[in-house]
């Protein structure tokens, strides 16, 4: 039987201002829904940070643990936190922006995909954007690398992309048929 484990953990002091500051500015910043999506990249940074000291304690030891903290690189390469050269101990400086900005609201705001980060967050709710051919529902996903380019719309949505964007996309083949109409004698 599994069980499911808490995703993220709160604050330990709940009245700090410093903090509760910095977490509205990110939650205006990514448009995020409330702060526990916050806690939860928090708690994805400080499991991360958790495991690298724990591995360096190990190898301090004398264990040897290249197979461990090969998977961990690998892990955190293919998310995009972590370059493919750099060493594991970098994993200690990911934050908790790092992680936000792999989330899929985000690179679909970045992309140019949606004008706000906001309706990025409904596009994907309202299930619009595909990853390949696969379709993502949830904001919060981490993008992995090689998926970042295979975001895109939805070709089964009837959502209409022009004006999504507030911009005529297809301005030639507009200009074709407007051409065509003219040039056609009316009956």
């Amino acid at each position: 039987m599994w069980r499911n484990r808490k995703t993220w953990e709160g604050p330990g002091h709940p009245w700090q201002k410093d903090r509760i500051e910095e977490e509205r500015q990110l939650l205006k910043q990514y448009g995020l829904k409330s702060k526990r999506e916050i806690w939860k990249a928090s708690t994805i940074a400080r499991r991360i940070r958790f495991y690298v000291r724990y591995l360096n304690a190990k190898k301090a030891a004398g264990v040897d643990v290249s197979k461990e903290e090969e998977k961990l690189k690998n892990r955190l390469v293919k998310l995009g936190l972590l370059n493919k050269n750099s060493d594991i101990s970098e994993a200690l400086n990911i934050t908790v922006k790092e992680i936000l900005e792999r989330r899929l609201q985000t690179i679909v705001f970045r992309k140019g995909l949606a004008k706000t980060i906001k309706q990025a967050r409904q596009l994907i709710v309202h299930r619009h954007i595909v990853i390949g051919d696969k379709v993502i529902s949830s904001p919060g996903y981490l993008v992995k690398v090689d998926e970042e380019d295979k975001i895109g719309y939805n070709p089964y949505s009837n959502i209409n992309k022009e004006k999504l964007l507030g911009q005529n996309i297809n301005k030639e083949e507009n200009k074709e048929s407007a051409v065509q109409e003219v040039n056609q004698p009316s009956q």
